[in-house]
């Protein structure tokens, strides 16, 4: 077992805390950062799911970060919560995981998408305290357009390409970051005999 999760052994009820903080512009973020939350509670996980605006990592033992992502940056409530809780970062297990992507660049990135897709400077401070892993989501397409460059990405991009985020990736994912935490398998209807 990871030794801090085993310092919170002596929990008498045993769940490990889990804070999924999450900057999102348009809802997709928050929406994958449920659904993070949502697998991780299904393995036992006693998990809190808010803004990285409204959130910090005290009284956890574990953390996601996450944050849509615009020409390579992080939204500014993702990139303050990982400055401001970095002491307590660096002594907790933590994932990040980053959303943006849609229609073509979602399925086949190259080079230049990934580019503007993945933070650079963001996995780097995360290395630096000692993040479990980073992964890059498809996107959504805002449902309601603000502005000319909005409106623009969803005029152009067919309709089928407007929602690239893959479900069954994100309960993947977050199901292996259940299992590295050793959250026990939750069983679906009563016990056998």
């Amino acid at each position: 077992m990871d030794p801090v999760l085993a310092s919170h052994a002596d929990d008498p009820e045993g769940m490990t805390k889990v804070l999924v903080a999450y900057a999102s512009k348009n809802g997709s973020t928050e929406e994958i950062a449920e659904a993070i939350a949502d697998e991780l509670t299904s393995h036992g996980l006693d998990v809190t799911c808010r803004s990285a605006r409204d959130s910090d990592a005290k009284d956890v033992d574990a953390v996601i970060l996450g944050s849509a992502v615009y020409a390579g940056r992080w939204l500014r409530p993702a990139r303050r919560f990982l400055k401001a809780e970095s002491d307590r970062l660096r002594h907790l297990p933590f994932w990040i995981f980053s959303s943006g992507p849609f229609g073509d660049q979602a399925a086949h990135p190259s080079e230049e998408d990934l580019r503007w897709q993945e933070p650079h400077k963001i996995i780097s401070r995360a290395q630096e305290l000692g993040v479990r892993g980073h992964v890059v989501f498809g996107g959504r397409l805002p449902l309601e357009p603000h502005g000319f460059v909005e409106a623009a990405m969803v005029r152009n991009t067919p309709g089928e390409n407007h929602d690239a985020r893959d479900w069954a990736q994100i309960r993947a994912w977050a199901t292996t970051v259940a299992e590295e935490l050793g959250a026990r398998e939750q069983v679906e209807g009563p016990e056998s005999s």
